[in-house]
């Protein structure tokens, strides 16, 4: 038994007759009979009582159309679902984003995705390039982007755009000069983040620095946001470090900045899982992420 065999089955029993069955299915009645003549011959038994206007169906017909009409809609369902997520007419784009999304103008990422691609879900979730570079590789999530240095075990990388880390300051004498990794040491920070920790990829970096210059860096002050930090550097709480695409957001708070002597960079990059195909969607939400951000 075919599919083939009940598509044409099904045609025939509901248009009553293996004419209309041709017409409909683009077939010769020749063709639509020789399906029926092997579908019966399978089974030694009748489908449909010949004679008369229209076909009827024997008993063995009866029971056979709703299974067969119940296997045509789950093989058409499949169809669909299938071409959803290898075309861009259905589907969803499951794709990952840094915290600080927004200071990179991410948004306008999806705006254009979804312009373009109207019928197609997106599942985005904004994380630390921690757990962002997590759900990529255990398959939660199908791409993303993040913020190296990272673990890439099982992870495709392709480093996108680099953004300077700057120190800020509510102080201006403080940040008229570019800022050693020991002065820093010496101030009091207010840090985001708060939950990755030292595992946060731009900390990774400063704490790789303090211990090669022989220093500590301990944070006064921890906060989740990096928008909570900022408001407490412009309280006069402490300073804090940031990428610049940040900092310059930040300079309407009365907040300075400036580099380090020994210049830091965050490197936002594409992460996929080692060995696997994305979706049609998510292959082109990754597509204009690249777009946007080697622009």
């Amino acid at each position: 038994m075919t599919l083939v065999q009940l598509r044409v089955f099904v045609a025939a029993a509901r248009l009553g007759s293996f004419t209309a069955a041709a017409t409909t299915l683009l077939m010769s009645q020749s063709s639509v009979s020789e399906f029926i003549r092997r579908l019966e011959g399978a089974y030694d038994t009748r489908l449909f009582v010949r004679g008369g206007r229209r076909l009827g169906l024997t008993d063995a017909g009866s029971v056979l159309l709703p299974i067969a009409e119940r296997i045509i809609a789950e093989a058409d369902a499949a169809d669909r679902a299938l071409r959803a997520v290898t075309s861009l007419v259905g589907g969803t784009a499951s794709f990952g984003l840094l915290r600080n999304a927004k200071y990179y103008a991410l948004d306008e990422l999806l705006t254009r995705f979804h312009t373009a691609h109207p019928a197609v879900r997106l599942r985005v979730i904004g994380l630390n390039s921690v757990e962002v570079a997590h759900e990529v590789a255990s398959g939660g999530l199908e791409a993303g982007l993040v913020v190296l240095p990272i673990d890439t075990d099982g992870l495709r990388v392709a480093p996108l755009r680099r953004d300077e880390v700057v120190f800020v300051s509510r102080d201006p004498s403080i940040t008229d000069h570019p800022v050693t990794i020991e002065e820093m040491a010496a101030r009091r920070l207010v840090l985001y983040d708060a939950h990755y920790g030292w595992r946060d990829p731009t900390r990774r970096q400063f704490a790789e620095r303090a211990r090669a210059a022989g220093v500590t860096l301990e944070p006064h002050v921890e906060v989740e946001q990096v928008e909570t930090a900022l408001a407490l550097v412009a309280s006069g709480l402490g300073d804090t470090f940031v990428a610049r695409a940040v900092a310059e957001a930040a300079v309407a708070r009365g907040l300075h900045w400036t580099s380090f002597a020994d210049p830091v960079y965050d490197t936002v990059a594409l992460v996929e899982r080692e060995g696997e195909v994305l979706s049609a969607a998510t292959a082109e939400l990754a597509r204009l992420a690249r777009e946007l951000l080697s622009g």
